[in-house]
């Protein structure tokens, strides 16, 4: 029977199966050419030509490849079988004869015969047939136009083609190509690169280099391609033998120094610290180490993907089928499979001329890279993570560690710290707080040069990514914090690593490093660090500058501002240094003002007297620095500080009067945050003298400039003393002019500041003449620019409303509104349907004239084949319901909602979310009782919806569920409400916080509804999964199930549930009360004496969850019934409590504490008192803490409770501790 598969075709008669899935097209056997020549062989032979097994298919043992260079291969001497590629066979082609023409090339010299030589070009062992079999190729007899041609290298040989062994010219030194032994047209890319030897004479630059040679003249290699005929049996070929392919003649290619050059095959593997890691063929472990992290594992996971899909060979062959019987079947004229983009074309990478590329198929089991490359995670320890290629460099010890006997005291602490360090690396999170831990509390043992000449070079690897790099900021952290003045010596290093994160593009790596840099500060002290960055002060590279003055901002902040004061005065004032210290040191204080905010209010003069003589330094960089330190100084004083910046005033002016360019830029930013801190009378006189230069300025095509004049403006228009004539008519026309144009439309941070600088003018002038100048803008073709203009228009209706518009200026604003919503093509158009109903919502009534237009409109989109046309127009429902029912469009409204319930069959669930947050606008203006269509019939679709995991569907489907569980419930049948739960169950899971909050509210609703008893039985069974979010969001569910419905329809089968002998129900009972008597509060007290011996079991049980939720249900219980005469319940839980003060889990600790707290606002810290002070003076010092830390808590929270409570004590001689006017209160 013949079996057909996709990937194995097997026929009965065949001696193999064979897998033919994934084949590339050079595989593939019988096409024309090849047909041609087979039909020659059978005229000339008379029989076709023996067949024998191949691994990918039929091999002709005569034929060769057609190809216009084919040519009659010359007489050799050389003993041995002859391979396919050394076969004259005649070919109806334009060379027929056997004679090849001669091209006049480099390869055109005349063969040299040999004897007794191996020649390179010569039969190849074959492990696949015997003796005078053609040797096997990947490429089966597929014909190739690369055939032989003469060749200078070597005896007899042809001259390799392009996918052939590399010429070398030198005799027996072939080397294997990763494609086989398929001619090549040989180049400088298909050398070998040689140790030594010269070039031959007369070379050119893209000829090969001289191939590195051993006694004999024969390459040493051990590879069975470099064997000839009759030769002993060698080892299988690997890629780590294949010929590396190098970037330039006569030099080893590659950017790092040394490397073996990356090619179609991998690097040649050397010793452990040198050997390229397993799977990167082609880089060596320098390389490795900088590849960026994503091309690191893309190239990993493509890589183990070629392994896993490589052909099966013979001998799997053999074990699947059976060896007789079966005959192999030719590929089917038809078949052309793709080859895969990835073997033809090669994918740049960062390191210059070097590509990277697959394996063509992965080494058979024992061959492949050295062990030294192949690191075992049992080789480092059953205890230790599994080590990374790019690790290597800094865990190498790992792998072959010494006896601890023969160890130096220094290199067991080093082998030790390895080993932790690894750990936090790559560990498991048990692994990773036992290593962070470990190192914290022996950082003063391993000492502060041993621990950071580990940390830091595993901070800069460029393939650390974000959680290693946050966990090692931590533990640098943690170290800092015990080490203390220690780490004095390697303050420099530390800063090296850490201050450039103060840069980084991410918000919690530079808040990261700010801790970090402020720990070392406080740790090392300011002497240490001002010796560590001296040097960085004065530095000739801006970014190292900028670098500095940030990080001395940070330890200005940890140490306080009077401390570094006399360094930044002598800094800032030096006039014998170069500038760069100068304008460092005012940056300096600039970063302090943007770092400490109003924290530099008590030393502003004094930072003000520091810079000030800035504004009159001969560097223009000095100049423009001072001035923005100024401004940055005032922007944190606001609005307090004007007195200070006395002195820079007139400074400033003049500067304002004469500079130009930047610097005129940073005088104007000065001069603007000013005059927000001036009195109502300076700050119009000021306002008036700077407009002209502002005014001037608004013609310039500098993008920089433009901002800052914008934000002047902002900042002097909204200034209390300027007045609305002079804004009218000075500012208002020049604005409008220059900057409502199409091309501040273009950037995001142009549009926002001129978006606010209109509104501050709005604010002063009025709505309705701003909006009259942009009101026709809305019809703009542009629509970055007609969004631009929505936004201000919306800011501007927001802040002021639209009581002074005009009944023209309301048509032009409807109309340029409704355009700009039709108009829309973007997918970012918040922007336009919030400005829109906020229109619409200022005007109130006076849209009901409107209210056909703009409904036709939404029904008009509702109806159009894109997806974000119909998702626009069902978002402008959702923000616009409430203003159509004020307009009485109640009847639009109910056509719009059977509209929507058309639409619930969309396919797109962006769209469906939208329409469902429409729907649930709809029932929450209308009511249940007038919504069209009734809910009996819109609850059935929206059942089934449900079902979509989309989370934007998930959220407005629940909402809506949930409104009509809690205001129509009788509309829907109970079997319906009973599914819904179920349907709920599955919603629990879900990842977004909202989802699962509104199922929850949901469960409570319809159990209202419903009644608890089904309900309940729901959701106790949902308490046995094991996944804890479900859990717990159940226990949450039941709570507000308790809450609605009342806690005894609940309590008792939550108290049958605790029965059962499982932890998880057992634990999720226990979390429901606590979340129950959270909710109920003060109606907790009438169910106290019922839950106590439920707490009591729990307070005793073995496990410590069960006691740590125990005490959170204690907590609420008592939080919830003070006052309620529930004392005695009370302290017999506190009996139940107290023993589990020295439990040493943390969240355990946790627990006991705010229980006992709770317990203190129940029953009055007397009551506390007298169990705390049976241990305040405890032999055990863990004992003392405890007792301390609880004295503690209830002295801060009642120390005037405690003063009845003390014990009396007699008087001692001459102590009188009798306190008479306690004893009279008594």
């Amino acid at each position: 029977k013949a079996t057909v598969s996709v990937l194995n075709w097997r026929h009965p008669g065949t001696p193999r199966g064979y897998r033919t899935g994934g084949m590339s097209s050079r595989f593939t056997d019988d096409d024309e050419p090849s047909k041609r020549k087979r039909e020659d062989d059978e005229a000339e032979g008379g029989q076709p030509a023996k067949k024998q097994k191949s691994r990918w298919g039929d091999a002709d043992d005569e034929g060769a490849k057609g190809s216009e260079w084919d040519e009659p291969a010359k007489e050799e001497t050389t003993p041995g079988r002859k391979s396919r590629w050394d076969t004259p066979t005649p070919g109806k082609n334009r060379f027929d004869g056997g004679v090849t023409p001669q091209r006049s090339s480099r390869w055109d010299a005349p063969p040299t015969p040999q004897t007794g030589t191996v020649g390179q070009f010569e039969e190849t062992p074959s492990r696949w047939g015997a003796a005078g079999g053609a040797t096997p190729s990947r490429f089966g007899d597929t014909p190739s136009r690369f055939g032989a041609t003469p060749s200078r290298f070597g005896d007899g040989g042809e001259t390799p083609s392009r996918f052939g062994a590399t010429p070398s010219g030198f005799a027996g030194d072939a080397t294997p190509s990763r494609f086989g032994e398929t001619p090549s047209r040989g180049g400088a890319w298909d050398a070998t690169p040689a140790h030594g030897g010269a070039t031959p004479s007369g070379a050119r630059d893209w000829e090969p280099t001289p191939q590195r040679q051993a006694a004999g003249g024969e390459t040493p290699t051990h590879m069975k391609w470099d064997a000839g005929a009759g030769a002993m049996p060698t080892p299988k070929k690997t890629k780590w033998d294949d010929t590396p392919m190098g970037a330039a003649a006569d030099a080893t290619p590659g950017t790092v120094t040394g490397a073996t050059p990356a090619g179609y095959a991998g690097a040649t593997p050397a010793g452990f610290m040198g050997a390229t890691p397993a799977g990167f063929a082609g880089f060596t472990p320098a390389q490795v180490q900088e590849m960026p992290p994503e091309m690191y594992r893309q190239a990993k996971v493509q890589m183990d993907t070629n392994a896993r899909n490589v052909a099966f060979s013979d001998e799997e062959l053999d074990e699947l089928l059976p060896s007789e019987g079966y005959e192999i079947i030719p590929f089917p004229e038809s078949y052309r499979p793709i080859t895969p983009a990835r073997k033809k074309t090669t994918t740049p990478t960062p390191f210059g001329g070097n590509t990277f590329q697959l394996a063509e198929e992965a080494p058979p089991p024992g061959e492949g890279p050295s062990a030294a490359a192949r690191i075992d995670v049992h080789e480092l320890g059953p205890d230790l993570p599994p080590l990374k290629p790019e690790d290597y460099q800094y865990f190498s010890e790992l792998c072959n560690p010494k006896p601890e006997d023969e160890m130096t005291k220094e290199e067991y602490r080093r082998i030790w710290i390895m080993k932790l360090l690894l750990k936090v690396k790559n560990g498991t999170p048990q692994q990773r707080k036992n290593g962070l831990k470990h190192l914290t509390e022996k950082a003063r043992y391993f000492g502060a040069q041993a621990l950071f000449e580990q940390i830091l070079p595993l901070l800069t690897s460029r393939q650390l990514d974000e959680l290693e790099g946050h966990v090692l900021v931590k533990l640098i952290g943690r170290i800092l914090f015990k080490l203390g003045d220690l780490v004095r010596p390697m303050v420099r290093q530390i800063l090296i690593v850490i201050a450039p994160m103060q840069v980084d593009s991410d918000f919690y790596a530079r808040v990261e490093g700010r801790e970090i840099i402020s720990n070392l500060a406080k740790a090392a002290g300011w002497p240490t660090i001002s010796q560590a960055l001296e040097n960085d002060i004065g530095s000739d590279d801006e970014n190292v500058r900028n670098i500095t003055a940030r990080t001395l901002a940070v330890v200005t902040n940890a140490l306080g501002i009077p401390a570094l004061l006399p360094f930044l005065r002598a800094v800032c004032q030096a006039k014998k240094v170069s500038w760069l210290k100068r304008h460092t040191g005012i940056k300096i204080v600039q970063q302090i003002a943007i770092l400490m905010g109003c924290g530099v209010l008590p030393h502003l003069r004094s930072l003000i007297d520091t810079v000030q003589h800035g504004l009159l330094d001969e560097q223009p960089n000095v100049k423009s620095m001072t001035a923005l330190t100024l401004a940055a100084l005032a922007e944190a004083a606001a609005p307090y500080g004007i007195e200070c910046f006395d002195n820079v005033l007139v400074p400033l002016w003049q500067g304002v009067q004469t500079l130009r360019g930047k610097n005129l830029a940073a005088f104007l930013k000065a001069v603007g945050f000013l005059i927000p801190l001036m009195d109502a009378e300076y700050a119009e006189y000021y306002t008036e003298k700077v407009m002209p230069v502002l005014l001037e300025q608004m013609k310039t095509p500098d993008e920089e400039m433009k901002k800052i004049v914008l934000h002047v403006i902002k900042q002097c228009v909204s200034t209390d003393g300027v007045k609305r004539e002079f804004i009218q008519h000075q500012v208002v026309p020049h604005f409008f002019k220059h900057f409502w144009v199409k091309r501040m439309a273009m950037a995001k941070r142009n549009y926002t500041l001129v978006v606010d600088a209109t509104v501050a003018i709005a604010m002063k002038v009025g709505a309705a003449d701003i909006i009259d100048k942009i009101v026709h803008d809305l019809n703009d073709e542009n629509e970055d620019y007609r969004r631009m203009v929505m936004e201000a228009i919306m800011h501007v209706v927001e802040e002021m409303g639209t009581a002074d518009v005009p009944e023209q200026l309301e048509n032009k604003l409807i109309d340029g509104a409704i355009n700009a919503f039709t108009e829309q093509a973007a997918e970012n158009t918040d922007v336009i349907l919030k400005g829109f109903a906020t229109i619409l919502a200022s005007l109130g009534n006076r849209v009901a004239a409107y209210l056909p237009q703009i409904i036709g409109c939404i029904k008009y989109r509702f109806n159009n084949k894109n997806a974000i046309v119909r998702q626009q127009a069902a978002e402008l429902v959702s923000r616009i319901a409430a203003t159509i029912k004020a307009c009485d469009g109640e009847v639009q409204l109910g056509h719009l909602g059977v509209v929507l319930y058309e639409c619930l069959s969309e396919e797109f669930p962006e769209v469906l979310g939208s329409i469902l947050a429409a729907l649930k606008s709809i029932v929450n203006v209308i009511g249940m009782t007038k919504m069209t269509p009734p809910i009996r019939d819109l609850f059935p679709a929206l059942t089934p919806i449900l079902k979509n995991r989309h989370e934007k569907v998930q959220e407005n489907c629940i909402d809506l569920v949930g409104r009509i569980a809690d205001r129509a419930p009788e509309a829907v049948p109970d079997r319906e409400w009973s599914r819904v739960c179920f349907e709920l169950l599955e919603l629990l899971k879900a990842h977004k916080k909202a989802i699962r909050r509104a199922a929850v509210n949901t469960f409570g609703y319809i159990s209202k509804a419903l009644g608890p008893s089904d309900v309940m039985s729901t959701l106790l069974s949902n308490l046995k999964v094991q996944e804890r979010q479900q859990r717990v969001c159940t226990t949450v569910a039941i709570a507000i199930v308790a809450e609605t419905t009342g806690p005894f329809c609940v309590i008792p089968s939550l108290m049958n549930e605790y029965r059962v002998p499982e932890t998880n129900v057992q634990n999720g009972v226990l979390k429901t009360f606590s979340f129950l008597f959270e909710y109920i509060r003060e109606t907790g007290a009438d169910y106290c004496m019922h839950v106590l011996p439920l707490l009591e079991d729990a307070l005793v049980d073995r496990d410590p969850v069960h006691r740590q939720i125990a005490c959170n249900v204690v907590r609420h219980m008592a939080l919830g019934v003070v006052g309620l005469e529930c004392e005695d319940a009370l302290v017999h839980l506190l009996n139940l409590v107290w023993p589990n003060i020295f439990e040493t889990a943390p969240h355990m600790v946790n627990s006991c504490v705010e229980a006992i707290e709770a317990c203190r606002v129940a029953l009055g810290p007397g009551v506390i008192l007298g169990y705390v002070l049976q241990g305040l003076f405890h032999p055990a010092k863990k004992v003392r803490e405890m007792y301390w830390k609880l004295y503690n808590n209830i002295y801060i929270g009642g120390q005037h409770c405690l003063v009845p409570a003390y014990p009396k004590i007699p008087n001692e001689g001459g102590n009188t501790y009798t306190c008479a006017e306690v004893d009279v209160f008594i």
